[in-house]
Parts: structure tokens; C-alpha cells; sequence
């Protein structure tokens, strides 16, 4: 009887405050053979520090530029890294806490037919992120952390779901 290899994740999200939900999330993918991408080298050190289980590899990490949709030059870095890393990894799934790169994340990895999840920052308390509402169609399940942000007019599979906060 063979063995099946463990499901590969690909965790990724800015830098700050996504970061930390992100991974405060890890206990999500425990079993699975992880690999994180932020936009602060400096947390290398953070995941290098994980503990790893028997039988699956370290964590690995991977870095890309940070952007703002302002700064469209950056932003084809940004996406042109983020495309390496998916090529490099090839996960199984994709889950982002965002921001423009969770969006190019999803977008891509639904192309290569990845399963795909968005958790939309606590900090959208107000309304869904820009970057949620425009990566919704690509992700296979679409997460708040704010209960009064779901949208009940919207069908069913159309808008986020709530199934409680990360911080």
C-alpha cells in the first residue's frame, strides 16, 4: 500500500497585519507540506523557527515586492513573483489573507486549477477589501471575519461566508 503524499499549501499574504492573520491560521494546514510567501524577507526567520512534523518538510519560504494599486510598475513585479513561486510550488491549495498579491495568487492559481481560499482582513470591518471583492469569482471559498458583511441578496456561492475571526 503506497503512501499518499501530503496535501502541498501555498500560504501568502502581504506583510503586517495580514501576515500575522495568516499565520495565526497554520494550525488550519497542520499535516500538510506548507510553504509561505509575504512581502517582508524578514519573517524568514519566523517560519524557519516552525516546528516540523515527522515525516514532511520544513516550511519554505519565499519573498516578493510589495505594491499598492497605485504603483503599477511594482504591481507587474509583484505578479511576475508571485507566477514563479506558484510554478515553483505547484500547490495543491492557495489561501491569502491578501493583499494585491493573495489577489494575483488566486487569480493564477485557479489557471492551473488550485483549489483556492481568501480570508478577508479583520480590518475591512466597514466593507469587504477591494482586493476581495475583485478576487470572489476566483476563490473556492471566500471567508470574513465580520458576520454584518455577508451579502445575503447576492446567490448562494456569490458572496463570503462567516465562519468567525482569526484575532
Amino acid at each position: 500500500m503506497s503512501r499518499q503524499r501530503p496535501v502541498r499549501v501555498l500560504a501568502l499574504a502581504s506583510s503586517g497585519g495580514h501576515w500575522i492573520q495568516l499565520r495565526r491560521l497554520s494550525p488550519a494546514w497542520l499535516g500538510c507540506d506548507i510553504a509561505y510567501a509575504t512581502s517582508n524577507a524578514g519573517y524568514r526567520a519566523e517560519v524557519e523557527n516552525d516546528q516540523v512534523e515527522p515525516g514532511l518538510p520544513a516550511p519554505r519560504f519565499y519573498s516578493f515586492p510589495d505594491a499598492s494599486r497605485w504603483q503599477k510598475g511594482r504591481l507587474v513585479l509583484q505578479l511576475l513573483s508571485v507566477l514563479r513561486i506558484l510554478i515553483l510550488e505547484r500547490p495543491d491549495v492557495v489561501i491569502s489573507t491578501g493583499a494585491s498579491a493573495g489577489y494575483f495568487a488566486l487569480r493564477i492559481a485557479k489557471l492551473f486549477g488550485r483549489r483556492t481560499i481568501w480570508l478577508d482582513s479583520i480590518a475591512n470591518s466597514a466593507e469587504l477589501s477591494l482586493s476581495g471583492q475583485r478576487v470572489a469569482p476566483y476563490a473556492d471559498l471566500w471567508l470574513t471575519q465580520w458576520e454584518h458583511l455577508l451579502c445575503p441578496l447576492r446567490p448562494e456561492g456569490m458572496g463570503p461566508s462567516f465562519r468567525g475571526k482569526v484575532l
